[in-house]
């Protein structure tokens, strides 16, 4: 009679545990893959918007810098992903930004903000000297 308790409940913790390590792998659909996760200290977001033609200027600097593979950073969609835009809007309140002048591309590095693709871009040229 043991056995028979003992087997299903040794099976659903097992299946427990398993559903819960599968879901809990499950990231942002939204979110491009980017080394560390944005809750370690000193970890750099990067928030942009799909279509934010400011976004675009820093996703193509991107690109033909190859910053990604330079410096490990997390890149974050707020106009569709309601976490990420709520990720943001503490990030913006840690920096002391207004609740109105939070906006994309706005990058996070760990302490401080950077507005804008200029600042943005000035940002990864001096983490890359200027490469």
């Amino acid at each position: 009679m043991n056995k028979k308790i003992i087997i299903p409940t040794i099976l659903f913790v097992a299946i427990f545990f398993f559903s819960f390590f599968a879901l809990s792998g499950e990231g942002d659909k939204n979110q491009k893959p980017a080394g560390n996760t944005a809750e370690e200290q000193g970890q750099i977001t990067l928030f942009y918007g799909d279509g934010c033609p400011h976004c675009k200027i820093v996703e193509d600097y991107i690109k033909q810098n190859q910053i990604a593979i330079k410096i490990s950073f997390a890149q974050k969609e707020v106009y569709s992903n309601q976490a990420n835009s709520m990720e943001l809007e503490a990030k913006a309140k840690i920096c002391g930004l207004p609740a109105n002048s939070i906006g994309v591309p706005l990058l996070f590095d760990g302490e401080k903000c950077f507005i804008g693709d200029q600042d943005i871009i000035n940002f990864f040229k001096q983490k890359t000297n200027g490469q």
